[in-house]
């Protein structure tokens, strides 16, 4: 029963989201990868608002009903009847009426749980441009193999016509090998000189904060955009790591697609401000550091997140905490044992989180990291408490995990302001705070 509902509320809703981009015609932006499509969107989002009038995915609405929702432009009713009332009688007044301050472009993060995921968001919201950050193993559990994904992925940017974009990564041969077939105008972006948009002259500007509750302070990621012969400096304030430089190189190439000149793009990504669990660093107790990236979790995000860990110089320690990673299907303990050797040489301290993180344990000591540095735990609530007693003054902590492992739950332990979780945390809404 319950699922024929679900299945009548996304038949309806797609059916409303169809007639509304027939009538107002927004260009449609789709982001979709592995990793990064969140800051990509959040970035995208950045750089055309500063132009034009745009809508980018409420809250994380990137399914066939969350998407449809930031189409119409509004929440989920949830388990209200009389709010998905509300829901449907504001996208017929959309239709009924004409709304002057509908979006010239919608920004839409795509996700992919399971094959034909794409392509149904792409046949209800074709795309004129459509990125592809980068390819690896997650979801395996329900696409069985990487080729599977990685044709899902290319989907984003098959579905196109000759005259809409495609904006791939250059540095990424899984998202490269559909450039062949291809049939609108393709830019590419990365670090590669062969890229179309690229950058170069990384820097993180780190130093002593001003901040009482911060040992180290970064204040950001400076770099220069190369395209067609101009240089153009970049600058992101409080963005942590190198991988990051990505999302703003896609967001240019987005950019440009609208006309947009490399100077107005880099002003506007001045702007750009770190989703919550995406990277961010906040204030921890004892005057310590936490590096929050426990949106979601990879095998290549968290091997991205250590690199910017080892990079970082503290006065203190190097806490790790992560946790299970979650429907990587047959790549399960291969994904979990390369971070366990990653985190062995950066990790002072490593504290896992969930049966499959205990691989993670048992790799980084078998790599050297010694084993009283290493615990594991099956709740989060339990591992965070044991680093709360265990941190120093200058100590970092990175904390990192799939969705379900609720590693956020690990941060609010240790921040220095709890009381503002609801605001910098993710999952902090009363569909997740009752469990």
């Amino acid at each position: 029963m319950i699922t024929l509902v679900k299945k009548i509320l996304e038949w309806k809703l797609a059916w409303l989201s169809r007639m509304i981009l027939s009538k107002y015609k927004p260009k449609v932006v789709g982001i979709t990868g592995s990793v990064g499509k969140t800051s990509t969107k959040e970035a995208v989002y950045t750089v055309l608002s500063s132009k034009f009038r745009v809508r980018k995915n409420i809250k994380n609405y990137n399914n066939e009903i969350g998407v449809p929702l930031s189409i119409i432009g509004t929440e989920s009713g949830n388990k209200n009847p009389f709010a998905w009332i509300w829901v449907f009688f504001k996208a017929m007044g959309l239709l009924v009426w004409r709304s002057k301050n509908y979006p010239e472009i919608l920004v839409l993060e795509m996700g992919a749980d399971k094959p034909g995921d794409i392509k149904y968001l792409t046949r209800l919201a074709p795309c004129r441009v459509g990125v592809i950050t980068a390819i690896g193993p997650v979801h395996l559990e329900f696409f069985g193999t990487m080729d599977k994904l990685i044709r899902e992925k290319h989907q984003m940017v098959l579905h196109m016509k000759k005259d809409d974009t495609a904006i791939l990564n250059a540095d990424d041969q899984q998202v490269m090998s559909v450039r062949e077939k291809v049939r609108s105008r393709v830019l590419t972006f990365g670090f590669s000189e062969l890229a179309d948009i690229r950058a170069a002259e990384v820097d993180v500007s780190a130093g002593p904060s001003s901040d009482p509750w911060v040992d180290v302070q970064v204040k950001g990621l400076s770099f220069k955009f190369i395209h067609n012969g101009s240089i153009v400096p970049v600058f992101l304030p409080s963005v942590l790591g190198e991988h990051q430089v990505y999302m703003a190189l896609a967001a240019a190439a987005v950019g440009l697609s609208f006309g947009m000149n490399l100077a107005d793009i880099s002003a506007a990504l001045g702007n750009f401000v770190s989703p919550a669990g995406r990277m961010r660093l906040l204030s921890g107790i004892k005057h310590t550091s936490i590096i929050d990236d426990t949106y979601n979790s990879s095998p290549m995000a968290v091997k991205a997140a250590l690199h910017v860990m080892e990079k970082l110089k503290v006065s203190g320690r190097k806490f790790v905490v992560l946790g299970d990673m979650l429907e990587l299907g047959q790549y399960t303990e291969a994904g979990h044992r390369e971070v366990g050797e990653a985190a062995a040489t950066v990790a002072d301290v490593l504290v896992t989180v969930g049966s499959r993180a205990r691989i993670i344990a048992d790799t980084a000591t078998s790599h050297g990291l010694p084993e009283e540095g290493v615990f594991e735990f099956g709740d989060a609530l339990e591992a965070g408490k044991f680093v709360q007693e265990r941190i120093k003054t200058g100590d970092i902590i990175l904390v990192k995990g799939s969705q379900g492992a609720r590693l956020e739950r690990v941060v609010k332990e240790l921040m220095a302001q709890p009381e503002k979780a609801g605001e910098l945390l993710v999952r902090q809404g009363t569909e997740w705070t009752r469990g």
